[in-house]
Parts: structure tokens; C-alpha cells; sequence
């Protein structure tokens, strides 16, 4: 079952649409730890106020959208101004065109979505779009607008639908050339062919879900200790050694890969970390747990 979608509208090549939905391909929350702020006495959590210099407190309620165009000069833009000036783009998807895939620069890449049909009605005009992009091999670019504003998009057809990317515009990047100097250095053959070699033997099979956040799984770990009343178990990060010689580190690097890789630190050797409670060890506080409940008094004399 689909979750909600983040927007809905029509999907148009040339005189042919159909209404499609959006729906997030990715989630920047799914599995992390997020801490809230407390005071630091009272451990309550803190609210954050709109403050205004003259009225001071004041209700989200009262809050309108202004320009600056001038230093504390604004003009502002009401919700149904906002609404009048709706394009195109606001709720079609009009594809302007058709590239190869290689042409897009990866540094554009920006968000990922799903687009798919909205209700059977539109499934024919939709799949037929669908398998003629995919003979065609070819990314459609288009543009919608997404959060207040229109952005270029490339829509890359899948299995049962689409892929759309929003796409950077080209003010928003950077030439390589505003962080990157012109090297200027000289090195050996056997240096490049050394390298090569250590570029040869980690080769690998990209597979994102063999990825462990190691930070996350720290972090869990500790705040996991913290409940148990244990000693938070924390493992530093090695300390960076001095290399001085750029020959001998490739050396030693290619030795170093050809030796079989050491155990890793498992989530159940984690797990087992974190409850396990060192004798004598300090509970730590545990905010808005439930108190205690009193021991039952026992009856004095005979029953």
C-alpha cells in the first residue's frame, strides 16, 4: 500500500496527459536517533516562541509572508496573492524534452521521487508513456513545482512507473574551480602503478544495504547504557599516524590489503554492551519515567 502522496497533478507529453502522484523515494529520519532540547535544571522540555520587539510574544496565527527590498523595509505577500500567481508547472508536469541519461551531471542530482498513476483511469495513457520512454532509452526533462518552487526535473522511466529527480539549477553550483588549485606535483611511475594496485584490490560491489551507520550504532549504544544505568561503553577513533614516506605507505598498504579482514563489531556484541551493567555503577537519570510505586507495609501482631 502506498503512503501518502506529496503532490498530485497531470503527467503531459505533447497533447497526451494523465493525472500521477508523487510520492518520496527517500527518508532523512527512517532509523535515527533525534534528541530534543531540555532545560538543563528542570530537564522540561523547551518550547520555541515567535517574539516580536514590540508585542513580544505572539501567536503563529498572527505571522504573514514579507520581502525585504530594503533594510527593515518589506512588502508582503498574502496566501491568496500567492495562489493567483500559480503557473503551469503547479500542477502539470509538461515534458519539455528528451536526454541521454550521461548527459546529466551528477552534482545536480538533487531530491528523488516516485511518479505514479492516480487511479486506474489513468493507467493506460501512463503505461503507454512509460514503455515508449523505456524503448527509447531516453530521461525526460520536464519541470514542477515542488515546495514554493519550480524546478527543473529528470524522469527516468522503472518498473511499474517512474523516477523523478529534481535537478539543481546551475546558480545554485559551484565551479570546481572555486575550491579546487591546479595541481602542480610530480610523481613516479611505480607510485601510480602501486596505487593502481591498491585500487585493484578493493574493488567491489556497491550494496547500500551492507551499510551500518557506525556513528548511529555508538550513539545507540550509549543512550541505551544511560537507561540501564551502565557505564557508557564509547569507542574512540584510532589516532592518526604520521606517514612521512609516500613510497613506503603504498607499500604498506598493499601488505595491509592482502591480509584477511578483522571481525567487526556486530550489533549483538552491541546490544550485549549496552545492558550489561557493571557492578556499582551510577544510575543514570531517566527523564519522565514513572515513579516508583511504595512497598505494601506489613501488618504488626498475629494474624
Amino acid at each position: 500500500m502506498a503512503g501518502r502522496a506529496s503532490w498530485k497533478g497531470y503527467l503531459k507529453l505533447s497533447l497526451v496527459s494523465c493525472p500521477v502522484k508523487l510520492y518520496p523515494a527517500t527518508s532523512s529520519t527512517a532509523g535515527k536517533i533525534s534528541f530534543n532540547m531540555l532545560h538543563k535544571d528542570t530537564l522540561n522540555r523547551v518550547q520555541q516562541k515567535y517574539h516580536d520587539p514590540e508585542l513580544g510574544e505572539i501567536d503563529r496565527a498572527d505571522l504573514v509572508k514579507g520581502y525585504q527590498f530594503e533594510k527593515d523595509k518589506y512588502v508582503v505577500v498574502t496566501a491568496e496573492e500567492l495562489d493567483e500567481i500559480e503557473i503551469e508547472s503547479s500542477k502539470t508536469i509538461d515534458i519539455d524534452g528528451f536526454v541521454d541519461d550521461s548527459q546529466i551531471d551528477r552534482i545536480y542530482l538533487d531530491s528523488t521521487y516516485y511518479l505514479a498513476p492516480d487511479g486506474p483511469i489513468a493507467e493506460e495513457t501512463f503505461a503507454v508513456i512509460l514503455q515508449a520512454m523505456t524503448r527509447a532509452g531516453k530521461v525526460a526533462i520536464a519541470r514542477i513545482v515542488l515546495s514554493g518552487r519550480e524546478r527543473l526535473v529528470a524522469i527516468e522511466p522503472i518498473t511499474d512507473g517512474f523516477r523523478l529527480v529534481t535537478l539543481r539549477s546551475a546558480k545554485e553550483v559551484r565551479e570546481p574551480s572555486s575550491a579546487l588549485d591546479k595541481l602542480n606535483v610530480k610523481f613516479s611511475d611505480d607510485m601510480l602503478g602501486m596505487a593502481a594496485m591498491i585500487i585493484e584490490q578493493k574493488q567491489m560491489t556497491f550494496a547500500p544495504e551492507a551499510f551500518e551507520d557506525r556513528y548511529e550504532e555508538a550513539l545507540l549504544t550509549l543512550v541505551k547504557s544511560k537507561i540501564s544505568g551502565g557505564q557508557p561503553v564509547i569507542a574512540k577513533a584510532p589516532e592518526r599516524g604520521n606517514v612521512v614516506n609516500l613510497m613506503d605507505a603504498l607499500k604498506r598498504s598493499i601488505q595491509e590489503e592482502r591480509r584477511p579482514p578483522a571481525p567487526s563489531l556486530g550489533k549483538a556484541t552491541l546490544a550485549k554492551a549496552a545492558g550489561a551493567a557493571p557492578k556499582g555503577a551510577k544510575k543514570a537519570t531517566v527523564v519522565n519515567a514513572e515513579p516508583a510505586k511504595p512497598a505494601a507495609r506489613k501488618k504488626s501482631g498475629a494474624a
